[in-house]
């Protein structure tokens, strides 16, 4: 069993079935996330980019591309006017309302393929390593690159 295997291929199934799904509405998985996240509260760039696991030129690229489209402003923080609070328009929030039922739809449709008995489990073992033994990466002088 090759472990690292079997969870980067499924990511990456996963994930590129929901870039093709998301496309429709003209969104990328990274969009939806950031327009999640902000719609939490007032967030950095920076913070939105730690939320969503996105490096500083990723983030950057990807709030230019929802501040194109509508989606995001830029506004300077109340408290640090070197830094920008990432708004969620109303056309943003609309648009990440379809994105989430789609990502929903997607995750639904995934989960049912397995037998009623693993798929709660199944969850309940990824959110565990996720949230412990897997949550952090270890220190590593050739780390692999993340694919976002």
């Amino acid at each position: 069993m090759d472990l690292a295997f079997m969870l980067s291929h499924t990511s990456h199934v996963l994930s590129t079935e929901l870039t093709a799904e998301l496309a429709g509405l003209g969104i990328t998985p990274r969009g939806s996330c950031v327009l999640a996240s902000a719609l939490t509260g007032e967030h950095t760039q920076i913070q939105l980019a730690d939320m969503c696991g996105l490096d500083k030129t990723t983030m950057v690229v990807t709030v230019d591309e929802l501040e194109k489209a509508g989606l995001v402003e830029r506004q300077t923080s109340p408290t640090d006017r070197r830094a920008r609070i990432i708004v969620v328009t109303p056309q943003g929030r609309e648009m990440s309302a379809k994105a989430a039922d789609v990502i929903d739809r997607v995750h639904e449709d995934v989960l049912a393929s397995l037998p009623d008995g693993e798929r709660e489990g199944l969850v309940a073992g990824l959110t565990r390593l996720v949230e412990n033994r897997l949550s952090r990466p270890v220190q590593c002088e050739r780390a692999p690159r993340r694919r976002n």
